[in-house]
C-alpha cells in the first residue's frame, strides 16, 4: 500500500535530502510539505501547502498519513530571540506530533541532536531534550528520534562558524574512538537516508538514534 509523507524543514539540510529520497520512492505516493514560501519544485508526488506555524490547528486535515517527519530547526544568528527560538525547536514540533496523533498518523520522526537533555544547564541541549521527552508523552504509536552530531553537506545560507567546525572536525574524527565515536560529524545526507529507511518498518515504540547508530542504520 503506496503511503504519504509529511515534512516539516523541507527546505533544510536533512529536509532536502529527505525530500529527495521521498520523491524517488515506489513506497511513498505523495510527499506533503509544510512550507512557509513555496519551494521552486515540481514533482507529481509533490504537495505544497503554505502555513503560518503559529495556527497549526488551521491545518490539521493536511497532517495525516503514515509519517511525519519533522526537520525544523533554527540557529541563534537567525533566531536571536529565545522565545523565537523555542517557538520554532520545541512548540512548532510539539504541536505537529499532538496533530499527527488525532489524526492516527502511525509515525513520527524528530530531529533532535547530540547531547539532547531536559536536564542540561546549556539552552539548545536542555530545550531539545525537553522537546523530545514532551512528544514522548504524545502517545504517537511509532516515535523516531534521531540525534546526530555535527552535520555536513552544503547549505544554502552561509554559516561561517559552523564552515569552520566541519573543516576542523574532519581532522579530528580519526582521532574520536571508542566512547568518543558519537561526536564525530555526519552528513546530513545519511541521517535522512536513516530516517527514510526506518519510515519502511513496522515497529511500534519509541526509538532514539545516537549519531552512532545512523550511521549503522544506513
Amino acid at each position: 500500500m503506496p503511503y504519504k509523507a509529511v515534512i516539516a524543514g523541507a527546505s533544510g539540510l536533512i529536509g532536502s535530502s529527505l525530500l529527495e529520497l521521498l520523491l524517488g520512492s515506489p513506497q511513498y505516493d505523495e510527499v506533503l510539505l509544510l512550507v512557509r514560501k513555496e519551494l521552486p519544485l515540481s514533482h507529481k508526488k509533490l504537495v505544497q501547502v503554505l502555513v503560518d506555524f503559529e495556527r497549526l490547528e488551521d491545518y490539521q486535515a493536511s497532517i495525516n498519513g503514515h509519517a511525519v517527519f519533522c526537520c525544523l530547526g533554527s540557529t541563534r544568528k537567525k533566531t536571536p530571540d529565545l522565545a523565537g527560538y523555542r517557538k520554532i525547536d520545541h512548540d512548532y514540533p510539539l504541536q505537529l506530533a499532538q496533530i499527527a496523533v488525532q489524526n492516527r498518523t502511525v509515525q513520527y520522526h524528530l530531529v533532535s541532536a547530540l547531547g539532547a537533555d531536559p536536564k542540561s544547564s546549556n539552552f539548545y541541549s536542555k530545550m531539545k531534550g525537553e522537546t523530545e521527552e514532551a512528544i514522548k508523552k504524545t502517545g504517537v504509536k511509532s516515535l523516531h528520534i534521531y540525534e546526530p552530531s555535527i552535520l555536513t553537506g552544503d547549505r544554502k545560507e552561509s554559516r561561517p562558524m559552523e564552515r569552520f567546525a566541519i573543516f576542523l572536525m574532519k581532522a579530528i574524527n580519526p582521532l574520536l574512538i571508542g566512547s568518543l565515536k558519537k561526536y564525530r560529524s555526519i552528513p546530513a545526507a545519511t541521517v535522512a537516508q536513516a530516517m527514510y529507511k526506518q519510515s519502511l518498518k513496522t515497529e511500534e515504540g519509541i526509538f532514539v538514534h545516537s549519531s552512532e547508530r545512523i550511521k549503522l542504520i544506513v
